[in-house]
């Protein structure tokens, strides 16, 4: 077990367990204790729950997106009412995505050069150009806690001249949004690309921390390369990314993902997973999950899962929770998305407290022994 130092920074470390770490990230709107997992609200919205649910699951900072808060509502609406946090009704912590990876995804409607980004909006077919220093600047008109620059993500498997190449622009505009100097008590992100290439990401690693961000978080992963080289590029980035400062791993956040790259010294993730698995009525349970469709589930008294203090497994049957889904009613997606969220929430409370502990080996490896013999047909 390891104490930091009391000296007062973006993160305060707390325990460690290995190189999984416990620690609190002083932001504006309130402490948050890492490692954390953040609930995706891409609009300004986690999908099909109200901002009161994730306060009582324990939810201490949630993730929005610049891209497409900037084309709708726009800036102006958001500042009209005192910025991002008012506009959604949300008293902790925010980060926003500078919308790198969904310009990205447009791919017949976007342009990348050395000056930013151009593109045709998704939602009018209106023209816009987002360079670094507008995507800081829509930032911190939202007001967000923790700001990320802009970065060129690449589909994977990429060539390695194609990866350098990305990666100098990545890194010119991360060095053009660090000029732009720092907003009263926002923290922005540098973030760490360079494909599946260790010795780029160790490369991109060691010139942003030259420019000396607040955070530092690792893109362009997830997105069809293998799982080892997935490992490898974290494995890299912390590596020579500081102790003392915040590591997000973006995009990343399947449950197996928590617990692994934890154990590798992440403090933060994102992912859509937990919400948009709700969505199809698919509900997390230890070692796996249950496709709550499934006809086997047609006459089931018993919750979800036995001993889950949410909403939807306090109150209701497998039998009605499958009613609602093969119905079409819209409460079906409500209590999956409560159920999914809180099975995260209590995850990361059990993570971070094995890792006080000092017990974060035995903790992994009993997930894992778990996750291998879950059989859903018996769950």
């Amino acid at each position: 077990m390891q104490r930091a130092t009391s000296e007062k920074r973006l993160l305060t470390l707390d325990h460690s367990s290995g190189l999984a770490r416990t620690g609190v990230l002083n932001l504006p709107h309130g402490p948050v204790r890492t490692p954390v997992f953040m609930p995706v609200g891409t609009q300004g919205s986690v999908k099909t729950i109200r901002g009161a649910d994730l306060l009582e699951y324990g939810f201490e900072l949630v993730l929005a997106n610049t891209y497409h808060l900037y084309l709708r509502p726009g800036v102006r609406a958001i500042e009209s009412v005192g910025g991002l946090h008012d506009f959604m009704g949300w008293p902790r912590g925010v980060l926003t995505d500078s919308g790198g990876f969904q310009i990205w995804s447009l791919a017949r409607l976007r342009k990348s050069s050395d000056e930013g980004y151009s593109f045709q909006s998704h939602v009018d077919g209106s023209s816009h150009l987002l360079t670094p220093e507008k995507v800081v600047e829509l930032q911190r008109a939202f007001g967000s806690d923790i700001a990320m620059v802009l970065d060129e993500c690449l589909e994977q498997p990429s060539s390695r001249e194609r990866t350098e190449r990305s990666l100098d622009r990545t890194l010119g505009w991360a060095r053009r949004s660090k000029a732009m100097g720092p907003s009263s008590g926002q923290a922005l992100f540098g973030i760490v690309q360079g494909g599946t290439f260790p010795d780029l990401r160790k490369r991109a690693a060691k010139e942003l921390c030259e420019m000396g961000f607040d955070g530092y978080a690792m893109g362009g992963l997830s997105v069809g390369e293998e799982r080892y080289s997935t490992v490898r590029a974290v494995a890299s980035s912390i590596e020579v990314l500081p102790e003392t400062s915040p590591r997000y791993l973006m995009g990343v956040g399947k449950p197996d993902d928590l617990v692994d790259y934890v154990s590798m010294g992440v403090d933060m993730f994102d992912c859509v997973v937990p919400t948009r698995n709700a969505r199809g009525g698919s509900f997390f349970v230890p070692g796996g999950h249950v496709n709550i469709t499934n006809a086997r589930f047609a006459l089931d008294p018993r919750p979800v899962q036995d001993g889950c203090d949410c909403y939807a497994c306090r109150n209701h049957s497998r039998a009605y929770l499958r009613h609602l889904f093969l119905a079409g009613e819209w409460l079906g997606p409500i209590l999956a998305t409560l159920h999914n969220l809180r099975y995260y929430a209590r995850l990361m409370e059990s993570i971070r407290k094995a890792i006080d502990r000092d017990a974060y080996h035995e903790f992994r490896q009993c997930w894992h022994e778990t996750r291998e013999s879950f059989d859903s047909e018996t769950y």
